[in-house]
């Protein structure tokens, strides 16, 4: 027979601290998106940019990129298509399983990641890092790190 637990409500300081980690989410996400509209891009497009130009050979199996973005792999077939319409990214073949795909940074990808990334850090700069103090940002590292590593264990990544 199941056993059933009290509730755990959140304390009004719990309650205020999660409401206010939601509203800043929404908030600095909405305003970074904003700021990649005069450049084309989504943040869904600029986080793939990221990672393929990050990626050896600037290129990553899309069953990674997927699980990097935290994205379906249907999703992320959708994104990519529309950005291989842009000419952003390509797909290329796998020769060691003929089922695989990899999404390949273009040269104009390339290119306009260059040509973003310093629009993009100033933006986080003017949103986020500039507005908190180097002891803050250090806090709060130092109390999201645990918190990451929680949920990425229970998606089985390291």
């Amino acid at each position: 027979m199941e056993t059933e637990t009290a509730t755990r409500w959140l304390t009004e300081e719990e309650q205020c601290a999660w409401r206010t980690h939601l509203e800043v989410n929404r908030l600095l996400t909405y305003q970074l998106e904003k700021d990649l509209q005069p450049f084309g891009l989504t943040m869904n497009d600029y986080e793939i940019l990221v990672n393929l130009s990050e990626a050896e050979g600037v290129r990553l199996r899309m069953s990674d990129l997927a699980a990097a973005t935290l994205q379906s792999k249907s999703r992320l077939s959708h994104q990519i298509t529309r950005m291989e319409n842009a000419d952003l990214v390509r797909r290329e073949n796998c020769e060691s399983d003929r089922r695989g795909l990899y999404a390949v940074l273009t040269d104009h990808g390339l290119e306009t990641m260059k040509k973003v990334a310093p629009h993009h850090v100033a933006s986080v700069r003017r949103h986020f890092i500039d507005l908190a103090t180097p002891e803050g940002l250090s806090d709060l590292s130092n109390t999201l790190k645990p918190i990451a590593e929680h949920l990425r264990g229970l998606r089985g990544r390291p």
